[in-house]
């Protein structure tokens, strides 16, 4: 019984929820095989951007999973058949299918497919992603309730390391060939979910003492891969490695991703069942401890109908519009940007690569921060969101400056201020929502993201440009005022996004003032 325990626990289920994520992000590569992409179909950069929005939607509208694990993972918890398994098995089929069509139709098995369905295919591919995130990330606040802010921190910020990790993948096995880095994208992830989530399982959040010293554990691991990581890709776009070098690289990151996880949630699970029998807990008030906590944060479960009938889900989507939507439009134009501001190939793949490692960091920080701040200064995580999107604004200003430079210090601003942003609004979904719906809920508000990269991207950065360029007669545009107009308005939305953001802040704070409360009456000390 007790080693059974031992394989199916919710430590387990963190280990397992990593490994997914780790794997999760192909939507983050597109720019590894975009050219081959827009080669091989014969497209203009109008029709590939067209493939990207697809791409971007696919990515970010995650209503359908939010739906599928309300209806059958939250009413079966540990059961066999409708757990959250089921989740991942709907996004494995969708990444499978979506990727392995590109790879099709950019390798020559089948015909020139038309636009459309390239869009399609694209979509479901990118769509996958939020099948994978909503289980792992809801999953996740399930289990570990007080610590919603780590846990989401920690899903998100993998998430968000994937695209770095995978990029790895292909430096080794597919350098110069992103038509089998396409392939890969079809299976690798897709058997990384069936083969680990089995284990992803609701098991119910109970406040142990332990809870925040393993879970700081796979903070520190996460921080590890980041750092293994932003080397890697520094030391790759400094040097031309040998052979061995890559594969040593590849391989000890395999080693420290697969060997971590485990060994920390072993360790985990053997000291809580220490503790249990050194306390003489029953099962059943293990159990029932976990229900009362459960109980505490369900107070206001609310469904997604009667979550959009309130303000506050309105202040968090048109904060997430500013936040998210104007950091999504200055990753997705870094490029040009760079191009028109003077910077080197290299210079400008160095730090697309490296946004990853901010994102991460925004993500990661922004959860763990915020659960240390509420827990220890009762600072309400609104609060954190305030402060982020006003240093979005800053880094957007930056940008706007033009100054030797501001590329590399704009983009760790805006990078870890948009990371931040989807560690944040989840959290705080989860909690002045509920855990019932918590997926739908905030993957719904979610959708602000690309609405917002749209309108940024197209009617503000693309318009704006444009302009400029047709004024020089050109057909591209170079100089800081291409884009100097465009990221002063997207600093002004930053700046309001972080103005509603002080509202939904002065709107829950009786709320968290509440929890707080609460948590002082479980854990005095």
């Amino acid at each position: 019984m007790e080693s059974r325990r031992l394989s199916m626990t919710r430590w387990t289920a963190t280990a397992a929820s990593i490994w997914i994520q780790c794997f999760g992000g192909a939507s983050y590569t597109f720019s590894i095989y975009s050219s081959a992409l827009k080669s091989s179909q014969g497209y203009d950069q109008s029709t590939l951007d067209t493939v990207s929005v697809f791409k971007d939607i696919g990515a970010n509208a995650g209503i359908l999973s939010g739906l599928l694990y309300s209806a059958v993972a939250l009413n079966h918890r540990r059961a066999c058949f409708g757990g959250p398994w089921l989740v991942h098995v709907a996004g494995a089929i969708q990444c499978f299918a979506g990727y392995f069509f590109i790879y099709a139709a950019v390798s020559g098995l089948v015909a020139r497919p038309p636009v459309a369905v390239v869009c399609l295919f694209m979509f479901l591919g990118a769509h996958s992603q939020t099948f994978f995130n909503t289980t792992n990330v809801v999953t996740g606040v399930q289990n570990f309730s007080d610590y919603g802010g780590t846990i989401v921190g920690l899903m998100k910020g993998f998430m968000g390391l994937s695209g770095a990790i995978l990029v790895q993948f292909y430096d080794t096995l597919c350098k110069g060939n992103p038509s089998n880095f396409l392939l890969l994208l079809a299976l690798l992830p897709t058997l990384v979910s069936i083969l680990f989530m089995p284990f992803v399982r609701i098991y119910g959040a109970c406040r142990a003492e332990i809870d925040k010293k393993y879970l700081n554990y796979f903070s520190a691991f996460a921080l590890l891969i980041a750092a293994y990581l932003m080397v890697t890709i520094i030391l790759r776009n400094i040097f031309t490695l040998p052979l061995w070098a890559s594969v040593f690289t590849f391989t000890l990151l395999l080693l420290i991703l697969l060997a971590s996880p485990i060994g920390i949630a072993i360790k985990a699970q053997f000291m809580e069942l220490k503790r249990q029998r050194e306390t003489s807990t029953s099962a059943a008030s293990y159990a029932l401890l976990g229900k009362e906590a459960s109980r505490e944060y369900d107070h206001e479960d609310m469904n997604l109908v009667s979550a959009m009938s309130s303000v506050n889900f309105w202040f968090l989507f048109i904060a997430m519009l500013c936040g998210m939507g104007t950091g999504l439009a200055t990753i997705n134009n870094m490029g040009q940007l760079g191009q028109s501001l003077g910077y080197t190939t290299v210079e400008i793949n160095t730090f697309v690569s490296l946004w990853s490692i901010w994102n991460f960091l925004g993500r990661f920080g922004a959860g763990y921060v915020s659960d240390f701040l509420l827990h220890t200064r009762g600072w309400a995580r609104p609060l954190l969101m305030v402060l982020t999107q006003a240093t979005m604004a800053a880094g957007h200003l930056v940008i706007s400056s033009g100054f030797s430079g501001n590329l590399y210090v704009g983009s760790v601003i805006v990078g870890i201020c948009y990371g931040s942003q989807w560690s944040l609004m989840p959290t705080i979904s989860s909690e002045i929502f509920g855990v019932t719906h918590f997926g739908t809920i905030f993957n719904t508000i979610a959708i602000a993201s690309p609405v917002g990269s749209y309108i940024f991207s197209v009617w503000v950065i693309g318009y704006i440009y444009d302009k400029q360029a047709s004024r020089e007669h050109e057909s591209s545009c170079n100089g800081t005022h291409c884009f100097m107009l465009s990221f002063l308005i997207m600093a002004s939305v930053a700046l309001f996004g972080s103005l509603v953001s002080l509202a939904l802040f002065f709107k829950t704070k009786r709320f968290y003032d509440s929890i707080v409360l609460n948590r002082l009456r479980h854990f005095p000390n």
